[in-house]
């Protein structure tokens, strides 16, 4: 572990340790610069940004409890009992640090190298930027016997840093309430909550969290997570449910004196086909990995060649188990903890320090070949389980050699189903994965040629949680898709090949719709997981109604727009009840419809169930045309979790399919059945 300041100490965490590089004036005007976006996502991020200050007090040795509460108007509560944010007039500024700290862009103690040897939150930017972003913030910190507070509003001061009364011990409590003019929506959702502070909470073995909402009137609910067992306990926790193929989970923590970095790496397989790898630097999570990864997979298949080889397990010279072969079913949590952390792009989606690669396999690799020594029932079972997944991928590779000849990937074989656009540059375009041939033909008369192109899907693809790749490429619906999109797959897969900017899942309003698209999902997420993270894959949303009145309409997407549809129909002119039939070359399309009065006007009310059901024109101007269209991005902000519905939904497991079908059940609105 870095040294640690000794614990209760405030003498070297001071005024002159807080550096100030930029003002705080822009993140009004551009939250989503620095949040990511005024959506749920960043409203949420305010508070990780909060808890981060926190949390770097804890790995830093001072304070071993925090406490986050929910309270009735979203306000958000956070008490920690580390040194406190110092209070003393900053010698350069002229102001309390505090203040400094609320109201500066990149002011903190994270600069200068004095405040924190390692710490998480975005450098300063953090507690300003929820500051800026919120209507009310109160400040308390409890420092040199006193309990000192600042308020502020929209990130301004309402007046000094001042005591407001005595105080036992040190430590720091932000309250905030984020301003409803800046994000869509400023409530809460506890369950995301939940599921990131307990992944914070594996992170950093032997910290108390409490978390409480007390949104409800005479009702709280309260968590407490404590985990000693580090990631070793967050291995087990991803891995329930699973079959796991050997009993012990192998953990390692340690602090590397070469790099002076401390790693935690913990590991078990289970029966899945999938690798689920999680990872982390300053309990901040990398979802593209980074050079940790690359250290942790290198010395995994160099240890799992070597004991295999020694034991005589393979035999043959030539014949090694490759990266891909050591992944099947493993799921792993890589932690480490370092002074200077180098990420690339402001989400931290990757870590850039050479150093690290070096430290993690050092480390995982010396502790990996001690485990397999002395755990020789173990060793078996992994071993036994990576080369089955080398016969598959012989099998699959094979497979993927018949399917995807080089001339199909130059687009010189492409299949017969798709109509491509003419546009040979993949940034201007887009494919449409369309559910049967009858909405195919339409999106086909319906399209951009230039652009767009279609690819119908015949009936539901398969299933690819339950099957391994050589399966899923005999299967017509992947094999064609898999073509179409150029990037090949498995160890072959590239996406500078990627033939289309936009993957647009487009299916029907219904429940068969839901499944071939969760079916899609699967397989982009276990299989071009790439796509989903550079932002390629999308969900066209066509129309539930299409409201008429006399020759006025509007398009619904929603009961709510329905409504709101009829009475802007109501109140424009020339809406007098008359039927008059819309001309149209195109042919009939029978759809379900519904006449009803309102206020003595006659509404005519056109459900679509499919897209079948729409002509061409109409798809295009609801669903298609970039003007006028909604599309969904897919994305993924917790990788563990959308790992672990992956599982439930898709899985060969029932019980637990059946248990989230039962606490989920009230919240479906509008079911087809």
């Amino acid at each position: 572990m870095p040294k640690k300041q000794t614990k209760g100490s405030t003498e070297s965490y001071s005024a002159k340790e807080i550096t100030v590089l930029e003002g705080l004036d822009p993140v009004r005007k551009r939250p989503g610069m620095y949040i990511g976006s005024t959506g749920p996502t960043g409203l949420h991020h305010l508070i990780w940004e909060v808890m981060d200050n926190s949390f770097d007090e804890a790995m830093a040795g001072h304070g071993t409890e925090i406490t986050m509460r929910l309270l009735s108007d979203n306000t958000i509560s956070v008490e920690d009992h580390g040194r406190g944010i110092p209070v003393d007039i900053h010698p350069q500024f002229k102001v309390s640090a505090l203040e400094l700290v609320m109201t500066k862009l990149h002011a903190g103690g994270k600069f200068g190298g004095g405040g924190y040897k390692v710490s998480g939150g975005l450098h300063g930017v953090g507690v300003s930027v929820v500051n800026a972003l919120s209507i009310y913030v109160k400040a308390e910190v409890k420092r040199d016997g006193k309990l000192w507070m600042q308020e502020y509003s929209c990130g301004k001061p309402k007046s000094k840093v001042k005591p407001v009364g005595k105080a036992t011990g040190t430590g720091t409590t932000i309250t905030f309430k984020p301003d409803p003019a800046i994000f869509e929506t400023i409530e809460f959702d506890f369950q995301t909550i939940l599921d990131h502070l307990r992944q914070q909470a594996y992170l950093t073995k032997g910290l108390k969290l409490i978390i409480s909402d007390e949104r409800t009137e005479g009702k709280t609910n309260v968590y407490a997570f404590y985990f000693e067992g580090g990631v070793a306990s967050y291995v087990r926790h991803i891995n329930r449910g699973k079959e796991p193929k050997h009993e012990n989970v192998f953990y390692v923590s340690k602090h590397d004196d070469a790099t002076n970095m401390d790693v935690e790496v913990a590991l078990q397989y289970s029966s899945e086909y999938h690798e689920s790898i999680h990872c982390f630097a300053n309990n901040i999570t990398n979802p593209e990995g980074g050079m940790h990864l690359v250290g942790f997979r290198s010395a995994l298949t160099r240890e799992l060649n070597n004991y295999a080889r020694n034991k005589g397990l393979i035999k043959e010279k030539d014949q090694n188990l490759t990266g891909e072969d050591v992944r099947e079913g493993l799921t792993s949590v890589i932690s480490i903890k370092l002074e200077e952390p180098q990420f690339e792009g402001q989400t931290k989606a990757k870590l850039g320090n050479p150093e690290a690669r070096t430290a993690v396999e050092v480390v995982f690799g010396e502790a990996l070949k001690i485990f397999l020594e002395e755990h020789p029932r173990d060793a078996e079972a992994i071993i036994g389980k990576c080369l089955l997944a080398a016969q598959a991928r012989s099998a699959a590779r094979a497979a993927r050699d018949t399917v995807l000849r080089k001339g199909a990937l130059e687009g010189l074989t492409l299949p017969g189903k798709l109509a491509d656009c003419s546009s040979r540059d993949p940034n201007d375009s887009e494919i449409f994965i369309v559910e049967g041939d009858s909405a195919g033909g339409s999106a086909k008369q319906g399209r951009d040629r230039e652009h767009q192109a279609i690819l119908p899907l015949r009936g539901k693809i398969l299933n690819v949680e339950r099957a391994r790749l050589d399966k899923m490429l005999a299967n017509n619906e992947i094999k064609s898709l898999v073509i179409a999109l150029g990037t090949n797959i498995g160890e072959g897969f590239n996406i500078a090949d990627l033939r289309y900017q936009r993957v647009v899942i487009m299916t029907d309003a219904d429940v068969d719709g839901a499944h071939i698209r969760t079916l899609l999902l699967t397989l982009f997420y276990r299989y071009f997981p790439e796509l989903i993270h550079q932002g390629h894959i999308f969900i066209a949303q066509p129309p539930l109604y299409r409201v008429n009145i006399g020759k006025n309409f509007r398009y619904a997407y929603s009961e709510d727009e329905k409504q709101k549809g009829i009475e802007e129909l109501l109140g424009e002119k020339g809406a007098s009840g008359k039927e008059e039939k819309e001309e149209t070359d195109e042919k009939e399309v029978e759809t379900e419809a519904e006449e009803m009065e309102v206020k003595g006007v006659k509404v005519n009310i056109q459900r679509y169930k499919g897209l079948g059901e729409m002509n061409a024109s109409q798809l295009w101007e609801t669903t298609m045309d970039p003007q006028t269209r909604v599309l969904k991005k897919v994305t993924i902000e917790d990788a563990e979790r959308a790992d672990e519905v992956f599982d439930i939904l898709m899985g060969s497991d029932v019980a637990p399919r059946k248990r989230f079908i039962q606490t989920h059940a009230k919240t479906v609105k509008n079911l087809d059945v």
